[in-house]
């Protein structure tokens, strides 16, 4: 879905290839993917490379490319070293390095410290197990360091934005963009059983002056045009103080950008009074992880957040004219066609302006993963992706569960063209209009729209479609 709509820059890698600058090497950054290079592309950039040190990051659903890639690498160049880092890296390390001879180190956890003590060590031939947070092989035995502690300042990271390709990157639903990301914040307090970020980040927040943040917009934008970023935080609103003094910062520059960011409920509920200064400072695109509707459920996942708040949030949303998207899942062990059912109802009663359904998936790393064990039927990595269900829950079969995401997605969607056409709001009709077409133009997506009917468009959308083909 995400890719559909845009080009993104991949930013762990400016920072790390920062770091790697600040052990003393040269670094360059390959992003195949915003490229749309396949694997013999790949393999001549590798060729022509001639680098000594290859490194990846990976999730759950990208490690099994992420150690193909590796072991191209090493194919071509034995000596090469080969890094991964990452969320599934970190919590998975004994696995990886168990079934994988293709890469040599783990970083784990945070990684720009690391990554440039570990450079720093490699090229001096000093010892890698005297550097904290990785893992590695040694004499058919894994060798596991001490934890790294979190940094205690994320404002002056090494960014090595002149590594990106900027012309590949752009926001497809708004025209002549730029697309761009930043972090103004890293961690997550929440503790969600579904979700391993909080393990990742050790249950810390650690939030960037707003200052810093503020000039690192201007200056990407002066520099690179880019007009549209990305808010990667995970909960980038947590501290209202600085939230609101980081948008008052935007608004006094004037910055023609657009902002796209995920948020809590609570804190548009919180912010209610100060929406106006989101929209101001560029804020056009909110999405909320509503996740279910089912009360028992979202408590059970400490998912800490009520429907109620979700639709309030939704409606100042509307009020202020930014767009809002929220996510729900569908698969859980105790899902059942009704269950699924009153998922669609209550996300077509909230109403968000753009609705995800996606396959619960249990992450390895995460809390839950052990509870609904019993229930997993494929350990295929590649599927843990949100979209191909691997959880069978005990009153549906997988293809039903599929099925049923499938329903949820093409009878939202179709319930809100008419609504999206008669929009009174310029921006937002616009904007939803875009990304309506984006989707139809997308053979993935029609396919599920369509309901598997042999390329056979709904007739609402055929003749929404043929709207847009004199546009």
């Amino acid at each position: 879905m995400a890719e559909i709509s845009g080009r993104w820059i991949p930013l762990n890698f400016v920072s790390l290839a920062g770091s790697a600058r600040q052990a003393g090497l040269s670094a360059e950054i390959y992003d195949a993917m915003a490229m749309d290079h396949g694997y013999p592309r790949i393999e001549e950039r590798l060729r022509s490379s001639g680098a000594t040190y290859l490194a990846s990051s990976a999730l759950t659903s990208t490690v099994a490319e992420a150690l193909k890639i590796m072991a191209l690498a090493k194919r071509i160049n034995p000596a090469l070293v080969t890094l991964l880092g990452g969320i599934h890296p970190t919590f998975m390390f004994r696995e990886l390095l168990e079934s994988s001879s293709s890469v040599d180190y783990i970083i784990m956890g945070e990684g720009e410290v690391t990554l440039a003590e570990l450079l720093t060590t490699l090229e001096e031939g000093g010892e890698p197990a005297t550097v904290p947070g990785i893992a590695f092989r040694r004499g058919g035995e894994i060798v596991l360091t001490p934890r790294r502690p979190l940094m205690g300042c994320i404002d002056d990271l090494p960014m090595a934005w002149d590594l990106l390709e900027w012309e590949e990157y752009s926001y497809f639903i708004l025209p002549g963009s730029r697309l761009g990301a930043i972090a103004t914040s890293r961690g997550c307090l929440n503790s969600c059983r579904f979700c391993s970020q909080h393990r990742f980040w050790e249950n810390s927040w650690r939030g960037r002056d707003p200052r810093k943040v503020a000039e690192e917009l201007t200056y990407l934008y002066e520099t690179y045009g880019v007009n549209v970023f990305l808010i990667v935080d995970e909960h980038p609103a947590k501290d209202k103080v600085r939230w609101e003094e980081l948008l008052e910062l935007l608004m006094v520059r004037g910055l023609p950008i657009s902002l796209i960011m995920e948020s809590r409920a609570q804190d548009i509920i919180r912010d209610r009074g100060i929406l106006w200064k989101y929209r101001k400072a560029g804020v056009v695109h909110i999405s909320l992880g509503a996740e279910s509707t089912d009360q028992e459920l979202l408590d059970s996942l400490r998912k800490e957040q009520t429907g109620e708040e979700v639709r309030e949030a939704l409606i100042l949303l509307r009020e202020e004219g930014i767009v809002s998207e929220a996510s729900f899942m569908v698969g859980f062990p105790r899902e059942s066609p009704e269950s699924v059912k009153r998922t669609l109802q209550q996300a077509q009663s909230l109403n968000p302006d753009i609705a995800n359904f996606m396959a619960f998936t249990p992450w390895p790393s995460m809390e839950l993963h052990g509870e609904v064990g019993p229930y997993i039927l494929s350990h295929d990595y590649s599927r843990y992706n949100l979209v191909d269900p691997v959880v069978q829950p005990a009153a549906m079969t997988l293809a039903q569960v599929e099925s049923a995401i499938n329903a949820c997605f093409r009878k939202f969607n179709m319930g809100k063209i008419i609504e999206i056409m008669t929009m009174k709001d310029d921006f937002r009709r616009g904007y939803l209009l875009r990304a309506s077409k984006l989707m139809m133009g997308s053979s993935f997506i029609m396919k599920k729209l369509a309901g598997g009917m042999l390329g056979t468009l709904p007739g609402k959308i055929s003749e929404v479609k043929k709207r847009f083909g004199g546009e």
